[in-house]
């Protein structure tokens, strides 16, 4: 394929030199190359990019395949300040333009990172729209943590989408591609032999199973560490994947791929390396797993900081408290979900008053700055007596710990029990923030995620295939809020979606 020159900036703002600088900083980054390049792109900055496992994972099964490489690239920190440059996107390893990768391979991580996926493909100079791409153009190969619950959204623009976990269906994948003489082969080969890959152009939006990963080759771990990522110079692994839990609000709830799988304490020491100073431990359910208390008291007796992805109220203890202490952390943090228990009741959130008490004790006995909760508004069912109850709590609770809530709407998802439930509206998710507001101000410090982008993931999650076609013309549109609504309305207008959209106001 003829390889574009890369265009030289004349501008104050240097992508590429960027790009050279957190290279720099890097620990663990693979430069070997092979004959088949894989543009790995993360539709998300590179600090969030660095802190996903998933992501990581991926770099290393690609790496480990004999003719193939991956060149990472991401969204642009600034979008326009990049675009102001004239540099086409590019790989971080290998300084090329991404378009002229015969493979784009993207990890998608949520509803609303569509829109910057279309971002960062109109800066590769890639048509988003797989039927209107051309022989030369790369193929598109999609995965990620949103395909749990609805990829749907993504059919009009990938040409495959490897569902559930993909360390053991990328590498087949990628063969496939790269030996097909033509896309269409390629694409039918994939339907017929590759497990939990979607072809959107053959399947249409019958979803196969989602692919499971073998115990065996548990856990995933992450390969490079930098001072840039969210999660600055962590080394990320596995503790366990999955839950067993069964909220009805959670995509990993325990019917997803088998519950929850614990990875055993030998296991997983095994894989932090002795340099690792900073270590997180990833999963679902972290503070569930059998050992948790041993884990992290092993590693702070080594002199490491360690982060848990999820504690929940029910499993703090001293031990645990005392040992996360130790280990760095100066906010103890968990999630409350339901504004009342009622609502914790009816979702099937095992989290009871007594042990959201019991975590603001153990947060001042052992000396944490804060108990931060989380909490979903919006609920089905929810009132404003559901609120004033979170108020009273939220109020107890300050007496014991400095308390900070982050609270977001709830937005329903497939493969869930909760699937198709309306979004509880705009207006009425602000109006119970305020009520929430009001009746803490000045005892706890409470922040929000915008409910009506919390909207615009609720239709996304509960869409079909026209449904990223509408996110496309909102994205061309400008991608602000209100072109969003445009293009939603109009689709709204052209078919019945698969659930009416609420009234936005």
């Amino acid at each position: 394929m003829t390889r574009r020159a890369p265009l030289r900036s004349t501008h104050a703002f240097d992508p590429r030199r960027l790009a050279r600088e957190r290279l720099a900083r890097e620990r663990g980054t693979l430069r070997r190359q092979a004959p088949v390049r894989v543009a790995l792109l993360y539709p998300s900055p590179y600090r969030v990019a660095m802190s996903s496992l998933g992501y990581q994972t991926i770099y290393r099964e690609i790496h480990a395949l004999a003719d193939f490489w991956a060149d990472r690239a991401f969204l642009p920190d600034d979008v326009d300040a990049h675009a102001s440059t004239g540099e086409p996107l590019f790989g971080y390893e290998s300084g090329l333009p991404i378009g002229d990768a015969p493979i784009v391979a993207v990890s998608i991580a949520y509803e609303n990172e569509l829109g910057d996926l279309l971002r960062a493909l109109r800066l590769a100079g890639i048509e988003p729209v797989a039927a209107r791409r051309g022989p030369r153009a790369p193929f598109l190969l999609g995965g990620g943590p949103l395909t749990f619950s609805n990829p749907l959204p993504l059919g009009a623009f990938f040409d495959a989408v490897l569902l559930g976990e993909a360390e053991q269906t990328v590498g087949p994948a990628l063969e496939i591609v790269a030996r097909a003489k033509r896309r269409d082969d390629a694409l039918d080969e994939l339907a017929r032999r590759v497990p939990g890959c979607w072809v959107p152009a053959i399947h249409g939006e019958r979803l196969p199973p989602s692919a499971i990963t073998d115990d065996a080759l548990l856990p995933a771990a992450a390969l490079i560490t930098t001072p840039e990522a969210e999660l600055s110079d962590m080394f990320l692994v596995e503790a366990e994947r999955g839950c067993s839990r069964g909220c009805h609000y959670c995509v990993m709830r325990r019917s997803t791929h088998g519950g929850m799988r614990i990875v055993p304490p030998e296991v997983l020491f095994e894989r932090i390396p002795p340099w690792a100073r900073r270590v997180g431990l990833v999963g679902a359910a972290v503070s569930d797993h059998p050992r948790i208390v041993d884990i992290v008291q092993r590693l702070v007796s080594e002199g490491r900081e360690v982060s848990l992805s999820s504690l929940r109220p029910d499993r703090l203890s001293d031990a645990l408290c005392e040992a996360l202490r130790r280990a760095g952390h100066r906010t103890l943090t968990t999630a409350v979900d339901g504004a009342s228990q009622r609502l914790r009741d009816a979702i099937e959130r095992k989290t009871k008053e007594r042990h959201l008490v019991r975590a603001a004790e153990l947060a001042r006995t052992h000396g944490f700055e804060r108990l931060k909760l989380y909490v979903m508004i919006g609920l089905p069912g929810e009132t404003d007596e559901d609120i004033d109850e979170l108020v009273r709590l939220s109020t107890e609770l300050s007496r014991l710990v400095p308390l900070a809530l982050g609270v977001a709407p709830f937005v329903s998802k497939r493969n869930t029990p909760l699937d198709g439930q309306p979004f509880a509206g705009i207006d009425v998710v602000q109006r119970r923030l305020e009520r929430l507001r009001r009746g803490v101000r000045g005892r706890v410090d409470v922040r929000a995620t915008s409910a009506r982008w919390a909207w615009v993931e609720w239709v996304l999650a509960q869409g079909g295939i026209d449904t990223g076609l509408a996110v496309l013309d909102a994205v061309r549109a400008g991608g602000r809020f209100a072109d969003y609504v445009r293009a939603f309305d109009a689709l709204a207008h052209r078919h019945r979606p698969r659930r009416a959209l609420p009234v936005v106001a």
